[in-house]
């Protein structure tokens, strides 16, 4: 059977299972060997046998495809060095990652950090053998009698579930994996690479499995790319929000209240708070009512939004009540919805718009939780827009507006955007899903917002758009939702009177600005290293005095900030002046007042700021740039 493919315009044919590496003088590619193919979304490396026809593209180490395949290589590098170093270790997976790659592996201790050099040292070695890493297509029934006598139980475990009738294994010297591919031709190319940390991850993500120690790594073709990295690496964890957290007294996670549950602290409060105070204030100037509802319903409640049907894994237990199940809530939508009904409504009230911070509570595996970035109980910044079809897509214009305007004042200009569609498990019909997903796509494209399409990733009950923000470091976070929704209102029935006094069903947006207060202040305190712009951080000045007689005039200065509204601290102890100012640095105050007998004589003040600078102001002057920058918001 003969495959048609193009190249550069021009067509060709192969027999069905050529090896890919015959297209690299069917394509007249000598002069510059590709690591690998595209044809169409699908990657071949060199062995692998071509099955497909469609547009081929060569990859070279520039490619973007390219790293994948690379840390896809550099795992099974990491795993022939265990098993070389350890004979006892079982294999469990090695995926390429976004950031790297890791390999799974059960071992009857802990690796340690001495380990690890020694791992990187082991993989340096099958480096430089350049060992070919060939492919080989095996029957399931050799695929098992191989593993089998290897002792390789996961690697059975993972056979015995393939579809097909025949499995592809890769092999490297002595060092044999179960592999789809693709990878690099030999080991020889993998240069760039390091080992980062171990952590225990269970089996398959289940916590009834056992549990396995992963090996985390990073490789790039160039090594200024891995050094690039390592240094970002290095700055994200100055910028950890746990780490910051604790330190400037933010936020707290304790045992005794249980994982995944924050505490906010008085400084961290203040921080939610000014969000909290922003998030309302422009809502109601849009138009929107503010709603607040309990943290736990009647579970059939649950029933009838059909959560319990598609998302039952991620609630917690219910709990009986007056012999009655309850529970707690993992999303607002229903309550919204029950307020839309609690009287008739009528097209002449629409669109109707209603926001709460509301707080829910979601089970999520403790080896998943990470600080407020992936949590137990959190508050969504949430609102729910019913309207008339023909508002659709103004509304969602004005959502899509209104989250670009958030997201602004808080610093984020660039984002990654995805139009989610109709995933395998949906309710509705393919008409509904299709006008969702029309509205959405016009609106994004009527506000001039580039997106691509995410196909399968919408919510069981409508397609969405979701929004990465891009911090300072260049990593991208979920936090914005827009979800269309002409399922729920059906299940739940609802309706509104016509201008024909008829009943009619309203559609009904979801939508998230923030996503959760929680996750986005973590992100937050990552992309300011703590150092929050002015309007919202938790101590905006602190008066520092050099000397005792100085404290009266510094206490008059004091009051009157405090007295204007500013967040303002004292500092009059008998400690140096460099003491002071080091320690308000530490703790990211933006500005530090200090007081002296220049300052006493002129009746000003010398404000320095967290960057260094000096600058002279009467009190007066001072107070003024304080509001103006709170006002604007402004960013430094």
């Amino acid at each position: 059977m003969e495959i048609k493919l193009s190249f550069e315009g021009k067509e060709f044919a192969v027999k069905a299972g050529t090896p890919a590496r015959e297209l690299v003088d069917l394509l007249e590619l000598s002069e510059k060997k590709p690591l690998a193919f595209k044809i169409d979304e699908e990657l071949l490396d060199l062995h692998s046998p071509v099955r497909h026809g469609g547009e081929v593209k060569p990859i070279f180490p520039e490619s973007p495809e390219a790293l994948e395949i690379l840390r896809h290589t550099a795992s099974h590098v990491l795993a022939q060095a265990v098993k070389e170093l350890f004979p006892g270790v079982k294999l469990g997976i090695g995926p390429a990652t976004e950031e790297g790659f890791y390999y799974d592996f059960d071992y009857d201790r802990p690796f340690t950090e001495e380990d690890l050099k020694a791992i990187e040292k082991k993989m340096k070695e099958i480096v430089k053998k350049r060992y070919p890493l060939v492919r080989e297509e095996l029957s399931r029934e050799e695929a098992e009698r191989l593993f089998s006598e290897l002792g390789e139980r996961y690697k059975l475990e993972l056979i015995r579930e393939i579809p097909e009738e025949t499995v592809s294994i890769y092999k490297q010297d002595r060092f044999v994996d179960l592999c789809r591919g693709p990878h690099l031709p030999h080991t020889g190319l993998v240069k760039a690479f390091k080992l980062l940390s171990v952590a225990g991850a269970y089996w398959r993500g289940d916590e009834r499995n056992p549990q396995l120690q992963r090996i985390y790594g990073t490789a790039f073709f160039r090594k200024e790319d891995l050094k690039a990295y390592l240094e970002r690496l290095e700055e994200a964890k100055r910028r950890d929000h746990r780490k910051l957290g604790r330190e400037l007294e933010l936020f707290s996670i304790e045992e005794e209240i249980g994982p995944g549950l924050i505490l906010w602290l008085p400084k961290g409060a203040i921080v939610r708070k000014e969000i909290e105070d922003f998030w309302r204030d422009e809502h109601l100037k849009r138009g929107y009512q503010l709603v607040y509802t309990p943290h736990i319903a009647l579970r059939d409640l649950w029933k009838i939004s059909g959560h319990l049907d598609f998302y039952a894994e991620n609630m917690f237990a219910p709990m009986e009540i007056d012999e009655r199940a309850y529970q707690l809530k993992p999303m607002n939508c229903p309550f919204h919805i029950l307020i839309y009904q609690s009287r008739k409504r009528s097209y002449r009230e629409f669109p109707i718009r209603y926001c709460e911070l509301g707080t829910v509570y979601r089970y999520e595996r403790s080896g998943v939780l990470h600080g407020l970035l992936r949590v137990r109980g959190f508050t969504q910044d949430d609102a729910h827009i019913f309207c008339r079809e023909d508002q659709l897509e103004e509304e969602l214009y004005k959502v899509l507006d209104l989250v670009v305007h958030f997201l602004s004042v808080f610093g984020f200009k660039e984002y990654q955007i995805y139009l989610s569609t109709r995933p395998d498990k949906y309710v509705g019909s393919e008409e509904i899903w299709e006008k969702a997903e029309g509205a959405l796509r016009a609106a994004l494209e009527k506000k001039g917002l580039p997106y691509e399409i995410d196909p399968g990733e919408g919510v069981f009950y409508g397609p969405k758009i979701d929004l990465k923000i891009r911090d300072v470091l260049g990593r991208f976070w979920q936090c914005s939702t827009i979800q269309v929704d002409f399922n729920i209102p059906e299940r739940f029935d609802i309706s509104y009177i016509g201008p024909d006094n008829r009943p009619y069903r309203p559609i009904m947006i979801h939508r998230a600005l923030l996503g959760s207060l929680e996750r986005f202040f973590g992100v937050l305190i990552e992309h300011y290293a703590g150092a929050f712009p002015v309007w919202l951080s938790p101590v905006q000045a602190v008066v520092m005095t050099v000397a005792d007689r100085h404290q009266e005039f510094a206490e008059m200065v004091y009051a009157k900030l405090a007295e204007a509204g500013f967040r303002v601290e004292r500092d009059f102890r008998n400690e140096k002046l460099g003491f002071k100012i080091r320690e308000a640095q530490v703790k990211k105050v933006p500005y530090m007042i200090i007081v002296g007998d220049k300052e006493l004589e002129n009746s000003r003040i010398t404000v320095r700021t967290r960057k260094g600078e000096n600058l002279e102001f009467t009190i007066e002057e001072f107070a003024e740039r304080l509001k103006e920058e709170i006002i604007q918001k402004i960013i430094w």
